[in-house]
């Protein structure tokens, strides 16, 4: 008992800790979650023959090339469908209102047109409200130097951090490992490695299938030539995170793009197409290939904990968030598996005849006491 009132009140402490140092813990967690990330293939190469701190300036060198590769080839595309998008909008408002709102009165009597101005209306004065903030928050950065250098300094560190976590991982996971006492040691290895299985299942499995979801989905729509192709594939693949929602967005934007681009219906059987073979893809070789049936973090589970950790603890409470999820659901299962085996759970229910026998023999000394 003395033992579980220590545990509690240590975890009391590190979440309060975290709650007072959010802002300054937040590049230590980031660089904590890319390291972790990052991990295997330092481990990988090291397996090849090379030295650790080697292994960890090659994976540095990787993610350097393929960030300056991103920012050169999708950075400047992305940017000028944003652009081309900015310039489509007064057109896709006019197809809205001359053909899209005579076919929905046409079919349920119901005039879209005085809608469509009131978002169009509410669209350009947040336009220009935005401008006016955006003014206000360069004022704002320029007169509050301190503020800005410092999330400078907290985004210049978090390479910085996360090589020299990278350099010693090994050796403060040993390091954490002999510090737990050996009565516990059994069981808390046991729950570290299913934490881990699902962390790496769902953070490393996962941002593959959005990054292979986001090429299916923007190949195909560019190649239909459908405008800001690119653009939706790839938020499609972004927010397909949730089972589904990356789907449901991406061909709704697409459906309306298509139509008011190309306005036939083959073009709608075209995203159509292109987003049933992402989804085919998804169910058939990306799930199974790279995410297994290791992770049991539902959807739901994924979006209150993201939001419930940027709600307290701020960006640090997102980072936080997936693997805290992920501990809180291993440590649920232990012990659902705990309670499944204890004798609560697994003892027989009395039969009804020993019922009625324990009832007549009550029954029997109350009339012999009578």
């Amino acid at each position: 008992m003395r033992n579980t009132w220590l545990g509690a009140v240590l975890l009391v402490v590190a979440v309060g800790l975290v709650y007072l140092l959010n802002s300054v813990l937040m590049p230590f967690v980031a660089s904590m979650v890319l390291a972790y990330l990052a991990d295997p293939l330092t481990n990988y190469f090291q397996r090849l023959g090379m030295k650790r701190p080697i292994a960890v300036s090659l994976v540095f060198l990787v993610l350097l090339i393929v960030l300056t590769a991103s920012l050169l080839i999708f950075i400047p595309l992305v940017v000028q469908q944003i652009k081309q998008l900015g310039e489509a909008v007064p057109g896709i408002f006019a197809w809205f209102e001359t053909v899209l709102a005579p076919q929905v009165q046409e079919w349920t009597g119901y005039d879209l047109r005085a809608e469509i101005t009131n978002v169009r209306e509410v669209l350009v004065e947040n336009w220009r409200d935005a401008g006016s903030y955006l003014a206000q928050a360069l004022g704002h950065i320029g007169r509050s130097g301190v503020a800005f250098m410092t999330w400078i300094t907290y985004i210049a560190l978090i390479p910085v951090v996360t090589f020299y976590l990278l350099l010693d991982w090994n050796r403060m996971l040993s390091n954490i490992a002999s510090l737990v006492p050996r009565q516990w040691a059994s069981d808390v290895f046991r729950l570290a490695r299913r934490c881990d299985e699902v962390l790496a299942s769902f953070l490393r499995g996962q941002l593959l299938v959005m990054l292979c979801l986001g090429v299916i989905y923007a190949t195909g729509l560019t190649l239909m030539g459908l405008n800001f192709g690119l653009l939706i594939g790839f938020v499609s693949g972004i927010v397909s995170f949730v089972p589904f929602l990356g789907f449901i967005v991406g061909i709704a934007v697409a459906l309306i793009v298509a139509l008011f681009q190309f306005g036939t219906w083959w073009a709608v059987l075209g995203v159509i197409v292109v987003f049933s073979i992402g989804q085919a893809a998804e169910s058939v070789i990306l799930q199974p290939k790279l995410l297994g049936d290791k992770i049991g973090l539902h959807p739901v589970a994924v979006i209150f904990a993201v939001l419930a950790g940027g709600n307290i603890f701020g960006f640090t409470g997102v980072l936080l968030a997936l693997p805290a999820a992920a501990v809180f659901m291993v440590l649920l299962r232990e012990l659902n598996d705990r309670y499944k085996q204890s004798t609560l759970y697994r003892a027989e229910p009395r039969s009804l005849t020993s019922l009625n026998h324990h009832d007549g023999l009550g029954r029997h000394d109350e009339r012999e006491s009578s």
